[in-house]
């Protein structure tokens, strides 16, 4: 097995994950070349590893952009405050070896990031142009994107919006460092690539593999700051569960993603993307963000409002203001679950209401939809549809 990187992960990392690969040598290595990308965040060696490739398994392309996932601590007690990013590709799947059985593997190294301090608009579109090559090309039945749990969700569903494919695409990550006691990511690796390589998540869209559990990109979410069963929707459920290295599918996505989008990421470049604002509301609150947004340059703005997404009167003329100046307000809410209804207040104002979106979602969405129109009814109609 190749040297791990610093001494502080050498020992704990190999013992945790090789405990963690169901009793498979660490001697073993996957079937798995890893090619040069241009890293998007920090700059990174990638070596290449490379062995017989098995005809009868799927060919899944591992694209890793750092998080916890290629974390590592100080000790195995140590679940926060720990490095992202140490992993190289190689090691996330020397630390695995049955996934050699499962599947033939590549890697790119996207990026070395930590995903709730550097992950942008511009880190989103050249991961979705990334996977979209790869799953343009025949030879790929299917990819794994190894992500930060911080901003998993959004980069899912920008990709869910964006990328044009029937193949599998799974997001995956981890809650605890490569160097903790029961470090969740092997595991979660194992369930990714297995559920990539299923004929049964083919024309799904883009999935999130977690904890043994499937869900889909648009309506799953991070739920806890550091338990390892964090994403999940509690109210819309799980689209099935991952069992003994096999999905197990209960529901299905029924809004528009991937080829029924209309959105295409082979069209697009990061300066098609309009700067969309979140503005979270509050008692006692006020126009003051609204202003802020809009003199930053903001296009669109999320108002997560209490409730069903309701607006307090100090903020309404805010945004009543951002509107005149051409600026697509969305009527979202800061509560986890329910619909926000259309009402008077929205047709009132020229407003668009969110649906069940999360106000990180709806930005997305917002951002892509005004990449092709500031026509209202056309962009109530995007957040009715995906």
């Amino acid at each position: 097995m190749k040297k791990l990187i610093g001494k502080k992960i050498a020992a704990v990392t190999v013992l945790t994950l090789s405990l963690i690969s169901t009793g498979c040598a660490a001697k073993n290595q996957p079937n798995v070349e890893t090619k040069n990308a241009t890293p998007i965040v920090e700059s990174a060696s990638v070596a290449n590893v490379s062995n017989a490739v098995k005809p009868n398994l799927p060919n899944i392309h591992i694209l890793t952009m750092g998080g916890t996932i290629a974390a590592a601590g100080s000790g195995p007690a140590q679940t926060t405050g720990y490095e992202v990013g140490v992993l190289t590709p190689d090691q996330l799947i020397e630390a695995v070896p049955s996934l050699k059985d499962i599947a033939n593997l590549t890697t790119t190294q996207v990026a070395k990031m930590d995903s709730g301090t550097s992950n942008t608009d511009a880190v989103m579109v050249k991961l979705a142009k990334e996977a979209q090559k790869t799953l343009d090309d025949p030879k790929y039945d299917g990819v794994v994107i190894t992500h930060g749990t911080d901003t998993l969700e959004e980069t899912a569903y920008f990709l869910d919006l964006t990328v044009h494919s029937d193949k599998p695409i799974v997001f995956v990550g981890s809650m605890r460092p490569s160097t903790a006691l029961s470090a969740d990511g092997p595991f979660n690796l194992y369930n990714a690539v297995a559920l990539a390589g299923s004929k049964e998540a083919q024309g799904k869209g883009v999935l999130i593999s977690f904890n043994d559990k499937i869900g889909n990109a648009r309506d799953t979410f991070k739920t806890s700051t550091t338990g390892v069963d964090t994403f999940k929707n509690p109210e819309l459920g799980y689209l099935g569960y991952m069992q003994g290295g096999k999905p197990y599918f209960y529901n299905l996505p029924v809004r528009r993603h991937t080829n029924q989008s209309e959105f295409d990421i082979r069209s697009m470049t990061e300066d098609h993307l309009k700067r969309v604002d979140i503005v979270y509301s509050h008692a006692n609150d006020d126009r003051v963000m609204v202003d802020a947004a809009v003199s930053a340059g903001a296009k669109g703005i999320i108002h997560a409002g209490t409730g069903n997404g309701s607006v307090h009167e100090k903020t309404l003329p805010g945004l009543q203001d951002a509107i005149k100046k051409g600026v697509v307000v969305v009527r979202g809410t800061r509560v986890p679950e329910g619909i926000v209804t259309r009402e008077k207040i929205d047709d009132d104002n020229t407003f668009v209401v969110s649906d069940n979106l999360s106000p990180q979602k709806a930005r997305i969405l917002l951002m892509l939809a005004l990449s092709q129109t500031q026509d209202i009814q056309k962009i109530q109609k995007d957040f009715n549809q995906y």
